[in-house]
């Protein structure tokens, strides 16, 4: 027996349905933890803000504390990786991107948002991705408590429904956009978009 062949079978006899992990993906309990540079430790929250700029009718920074007085809610997901573990049940408070949107009004030609991350990372996504029955967060805690530094504090992004690079940690600017560009890992072999249950993980998936 192979070992997502295993894996798939200990969810049964735990009496998870197997039809919530997609292909070529094993469960973990576990939090692995992947990113690219060093971990941004802020000594306050004085020292963070965000940008939100681009394609929108009024551009905004806002402080930690304005961003959460826009309202929080809290989210129970399954997140996947592109290496290929998957997390069930993970629970995330956060502002919903729909605050952002509400506040900031993007033009009616911004198709797409770049998240842009400290030591200059970046990831794209379509606006719709951030929208409508999509669950999307600038999450701030994690199962009941704030964001470890080296799990993205003070605020990270979350989509679940695409692979987890797509949720950038330590989020500083929200870039909307008409047009597409790839970000960080885009343009170093994974896939321009992400979803999970298509396995689209590099260029040529």
């Amino acid at each position: 027996m192979g070992f997502f062949e295993r894996k798939r079978r200990e969810l049964i006899e735990r009496g998870i349905d197997p039809r919530r992990l997609p292909p070529g993906q094993y469960m973990t309990d576990r939090f692995p933890v992947l990113h690219a540079g060093e971990v941004p430790i802020y000594a306050d929250l004085g020292q963070w803000n965000l940008r939100v700029f681009g394609r929108v009718e009024r551009p905004v920074t806002l402080s930690y504390d304005e961003l959460v007085a826009l309202g929080t809610e809290e989210v129970t997901v399954d997140i996947h990786c592109v290496t290929k573990w998957s997390k069930f049940d993970t629970r995330w408070r956060g502002v919903a991107f729909e605050r952002i949107v509400e506040l900031v009004e993007p033009t009616d030609d911004a198709a797409y948002v770049v998240i842009h991350a400290e030591h200059g990372f970046s990831t794209n996504l379509p606006l719709k991705d951030l929208r409508g029955d999509h669950v999307a967060l600038l999450a701030t805690h994690y199962e009941g408590e704030p964001l470890t530094p080296k799990h993205g504090y003070p605020v990270r992004l979350l989509v679940p429904h695409l692979y987890f690079w797509k949720s950038a940690k330590w989020v500083r600017g929200l870039e909307f956009s008409a047009t597409d560009r790839p970000g960080f890992w885009e343009r170093n072999g994974y896939h321009n978009y992400g979803d999970p249950w298509r396995e689209q993980r590099y260029w040529e998936d």
